[in-house]
């Protein structure tokens, strides 16, 4: 079988890459609660009446998104029982029959835009090379166009582009950014975080600022918190170097303030050729089993 073919699992199963987007306003987040409204449980859910499944599947997310959190290209995979699939012996037209019966399943608030057939060595989580996403503010004292408010955070004084693109540019990098991550116990707060810049969105309306991060992987609040941190060098309230000694100091610092989650966006997530799927996702985890022990 060669690289680029579709993986058959043991037990019969097939997996399925989904690229999908949501507007995170009406969830708490990606991952299943009890009791809540996640992405995640709408959409297995979804699958489970589609395929009229006794149990929902369970599905891989590239990134776990908090609650109020947006995504445009959020990454999923998901094995399905070969069988129970509608057409079983051509897994590729099954899944064109099914993607249909799924949109239609779905609420307004999330969109599978695509469903493939996953490479062999495919993982939604362990084989992504990087994730991208977006923070939009205003600073324009009319605040916000009002078609796009939902996703824009009114920030109540001028932003110096210079000054958020000289600060950021100091924290790219790997390096452990404990000072702005909510710790998990056992868990690494090492990152790489391979771009951090800001952009005034050319034509929009209401001259929004775009902050643009991209890192191997992201922790809990990371790109709230560093959004938080930044914001004050911009209208000038604290010194170009502050982020930078935040980071240095390894701890979180009280004057940082995380910033709220309704302007974020996961925007894209990358991966290897299917030649080096498997092998990324065996680096992923051989790595952060190395940063964790």
């Amino acid at each position: 079988m060669s690289t680029d073919e579709p993986a058959v699992l043991d037990g019969g199963l097939v997996r399925v890459r989904l690229d999908l987007g949501y507007d995170g306003a009406g969830f708490s987040g990606w991952a299943s609660q009890p009791g809540l409204r996640t992405v995640q449980g709408v959409l297995e859910e979804a699958l489970r009446v589609v395929l009229r499944l006794p149990v929902p599947p369970s599905l891989t997310v590239a990134g776990r998104t908090d609650a109020g959190v947006h995504a445009r290209g959020q990454v999923a995979h998901v094995d399905l029982p070969l069988a129970d699939l509608p057409i079983s012996t051509d897994p590729e037209a099954a899944l064109a029959a099914v993607l249909p019966r799924l949109r239609g399943a779905l609420p307004r608030d999330v969109r599978v835009h695509r469903a493939l057939l996953a490479p062999v060595g495919f993982d939604a989580r362990f084989s992504a090379l990087w994730r991208r996403y977006s923070y939009r503010v205003v600073d324009d004292p009319a605040g916000p166009d009002p078609l796009r408010r939902g996703e824009t955070l009114a920030w109540g004084a001028p932003l110096d582009l210079e000054l958020l693109n000289e600060a950021s540019a100091e924290l790219v990098g790997e390096w452990d950014f404990a000072a702005f991550c909510r710790r998990r116990e056992g868990a690494t707060t090492i990152r790489t975080l391979r771009e951090f810049s800001w952009q005034r969105r050319p034509g929009a309306p209401d001259g929004a600022v775009a902050a643009r991060v991209t890192a191997d992987a992201f922790c809990h609040s990371m790109v709230r918190a560093l959004v938080g941190c930044l914001l004050p060098v911009g209208d000038g309230r604290r010194p170009v170097d502050w982020p930078a000694r935040v980071l240095a100091a390894g701890v979180r610092d009280s004057a940082v303030h995380v910033a709220p989650p309704y302007p974020l966006v996961l925007e894209e997530v990358g991966y290897p050729e299917a030649a080096d799927l498997a092998q990324q996702a065996v680096r992923t985890r051989r790595r952060r089993t190395a940063l964790e022990g």
